[in-house]
């Protein structure tokens, strides 16, 4: 259809063999404009009313959602933080990290209520994150269905992004949201994403963009839950801009190794944990190279 009306022969048929142009063919064009793009929206399996016709959300309005929004039953879940016993809980009171100041409790426990909300197809704020981050990494004017194998193109592991979400929630999404709405990290995110398109051509190999990013999601929320970015928290007076960047910079570091060491999906697990490791005994660093690198 797009390539229809780039191509002029939408104008062509409209117009007519011999039929002058003029304001009346104009507007004639218009109202075909306007069907066609109709037709788009209902090939895209949303329909104009749809989430996928929204305007893409920012990571702040969807932030100022999840402040107001009813996470009660949410917090109910929370593990606010990793438990220990016997030496381990002796060890990390003299020598670990520092504990989170009073006043960033709220915001801490706010990052954990996300990550136990699963995605809702009946919350149009959730429709809108899941609909903005296809769209800033296809480049696409357009949503698309729910559910599909599109989704599997981006890097989810099956025809519903829902399903990989269990271990992280809608925190997993809002990661993604900020990585790819954020002007400073938007250009890592499609170079990431360009490598997945490359490694599939060159070596047969699929980089899975999406879940990759759940994953690391996943490892910043348990160093959030170790309390071991309490002391980065403190000095700049922030949970969820810290757990964001810690998440860019094991990103940029998984991506480095990816591409510089032309690693595969086999290699993943243990290129996951490597990454667990050094984001919970190296935040700093990492935070340092993704600086660097921005």
């Amino acid at each position: 259809i797009s390539a229809l009306r780039q191509n002029g022969l939408l104008q062509a048929l409209v117009r007519g063999a011999g039929q002058p142009v003029g304001a009346e063919v104009s507007e004639e064009l218009r109202r075909a404009q306007e069907e066609w793009e109709a037709v788009e929206e209902i090939q895209s399996g949303l329909g104009g009313t749809a989430a996928g016709a929204a305007p893409p959300i920012s990571f702040n309005e969807a932030l100022q959602y999840f402040q107001t929004a009813d996470l009660s039953e949410c917090r109910k879940k929370v593990q606010a933080t990793a438990r220990r016993q016997g030496l381990a809980a002796l060890l990390h009171f003299l020598f670990g990290p520092p504990r989170l100041q009073p006043q960033l409790q709220g915001e801490r426990e706010l990052a954990l209520a996300m990550a136990q909300c699963g995605l809702d197809n009946n919350e149009r704020v959730h429709m809108r994150i899941l609909q903005t981050i296809y769209k800033k990494l296809t480049h696409s004017r357009l949503g698309c269905p729910r559910y599909g194998v599109h989704w599997e193109e981006l890097g989810f592991q099956g025809a519903d992004p829902g399903t990989d979400l269990r271990g992280t929630g809608m925190l997993g999404l809002m990661q993604m949201l900020y990585f790819v709405m954020d002007s400073q990290t938007l250009p890592l995110a499609q170079e990431i994403f360009q490598l997945r398109a490359a490694i599939t051509l060159i070596l047969l190999q699929n980089f899975p963009f999406c879940i990759m990013s759940v994953n690391i999601t996943r490892i910043v929320l348990q160093a959030l839950r170790e309390e071991r970015l309490s002391r980065e928290c403190n000095r700049r007076q922030q949970v969820i801009a810290v757990l964001n960047d810690l998440y860019a910079a094991a990103f940029l570091q998984l991506y480095r190794i990816w591409k510089w060491q032309h690693k595969t999906v086999a290699d993943s697990g243990f290129l996951l944990k490597e990454l667990e490791l050094s984001t919970k005994k190296k935040p700093k660093q990492l935070l340092k190279s993704l600086e660097a690198y921005v």
